[in-house]
């Protein structure tokens, strides 16, 4: 029996797949196909697929070409993958010519002539271009447009500030082609919102974009209040639009996989996290000024709240915050989370420093992840034998927003937004503790 090995990520399944399938399957008895992983993908620096893989796993399946279909996750795995299983011929498309050649050692390798004029990448650019406006012109909406050029099937369309110089002079150092004089202007232009004003004007912002048929992705602190919250998902879903909540920590591969490995119980029975996020910051910033709802919980809860509630849970008993506070505002707040079997807390300050990592203890083992571990590319399990210890890294590219935009323009045009990274019940818990902090409860000040 002759047996045939290919490679792709198959994203958009279309023809030119269809016959690269077939024309691999004719060429022996037996073939096997292997699928990029989402993981692998990022890793090699593709942020353009639309399909998750299992939908892409599911799409080969039905070609009903492919007897075998395994997952690519590393580099290196195609030789491993050949001495494994056997296989006689390795075949992939033409557009790889000389590519594979050092496969010649382990097995015959063909390139298949690849089908002119249709490709994943075309199907993207050709139909798959979300026109997204940016409300906002500081540092993150910056970093966000820059971003936003690593990740296919989007276009930075027009911005928007209530001061107009400020807009100008931001569409003139990114080359962004227009500007809005107005919001009414900004909505009739754009597919799709990101919205990175100051966030006491997230509510109103959203809304508007929602009401206005538009996708919006809204930076952190999202929105003041449980109510506002609630509406605004309400909202989405009356008009089935996404609504998602900008925190990059929840999209990046270190971080995916340091949950999906803990919940797995490698470091058995979590009983305690703790994680810490703080700046020294600018007296004089909006981000401590009262009346802008300034303040380290309302900047920055959102950061150590994610790990506590992907790994303990929504169902805590009860959480109390300890401040220190200056000109009314919090510049060091401390949480202390109880569940019924473990404890979680945090640290987040805007005017006290303390060391930027992340501590998960278990019944068996540790997790550390080193500061800045909310955009960390690496952490280690530590045993109490140490010889069984473990590091993990993953990639971490540019600023990490790019993982986010990703996900934001392919859960749009999948319309598959129950497998939102961070989900609604997530956020709703997380407005709910800084709603409570801002109402101070169980609040003592320092």
């Amino acid at each position: 029996m002759t047996k045939v090995i290919t490679y792709g990520t198959f994203d958009l399944l279309h023809q030119g797949h269809i016959n690269i399938l077939k024309r691999a399957k004719e060429l022996g008895d037996y073939l096997i196909v292997g699928v990029t992983s989402d993981h692998f993908d990022l890793e090699r620096g593709k942020m353009n697929t639309i399909d998750n893989l299992m939908d892409r796993i599911e799409a080969v399946k039905r070609t009903g070409f492919a007897d075998k279909i395994i997952v690519e996750e590393y580099q290196g795995q195609k030789i491993d993958d050949i001495q494994n299983y056997e296989v006689d011929i390795f075949a992939i498309g033409s557009d790889w010519e000389g590519k594979f050649d050092y496969l010649n050692e382990y097995c015959q390798v063909r390139y298949l002539p690849r089908t002119e004029g249709i490709s994943s990448t075309k199907l993207r650019e050709d139909k798959l271009n979300l026109r997204i406006g940016v409300i906002g012109t500081g540092s993150i909406a910056y970093r966000f447009v820059q971003e936003a050029q690593y990740v296919s099937g989007n276009t930075i369309s027009i911005v928007y500030n209530t001061s107009i110089s400020l807009a100008k002079d931001f569409c003139e150092k990114l080359n962004i082609k227009e500007y809005a004089k107005d919001l009414d202007e900004f909505l009739t232009k754009c597919d799709a919102v990101y919205i990175a004003s100051p966030h006491y004007t997230h509510y109103y912002y959203a809304k508007r974009a929602l009401e206005s048929l538009k996708h919006v992705l809204c930076e952190t602190p999202f929105v003041s209040s449980l109510e506002q919250a609630e509406e605004l998902y309400a909202l989405a879903k009356l008009n089935n639009l996404n609504l998602m909540v900008a925190h990059k920590t929840a999209y990046c591969p270190s971080f995916l996989h340091l949950i999906s490995l803990l919940k797995s119980g490698v470091i058995g029975e979590i009983v305690d996290v703790n994680a810490s996020i703080t700046t020294l910051t600018d007296e004089k910033s909006d981000k401590l000024n009262s009346k802008l709802f300034g303040g380290s919980m309302i900047e920055n809860s959102f950061f150590p709240l994610l790990p506590i509630f992907k790994l303990m849970g929504l169902n805590y008993e009860n959480i109390n915050f300890y401040s220190k506070m200056k000109n009314d505002v919090d510049i060091y707040t401390k949480g202390v989370i109880k569940y019924e079997r473990s404890i979680a807390s945090f640290q987040v300050g805007l005017g006290v420093k303390s060391e930027g990592n992340m501590v998960i203890s278990g019944t068996r083992a540790y997790v550390y992840v080193p500061a800045p571990w909310w955009k960390t590319d690496f952490f280690e399990i530590r045993f109490e034998d140490i010889n069984k210890n473990k590091k993990y890294f993953y990639p971490f590219e540019g600023e990490g927003l790019r993982y986010e935009i990703k996900d934001f323009i392919s859960t749009i045009y999948s319309n598959k937004r129950r497998y939102l990274k961070l989900s609604k019940e997530e956020t709703l818990a997380m407005v709910k503790v800084q709603e409570a902090y801002i109402k101070k409860e169980n609040t003592y000040i320092l």
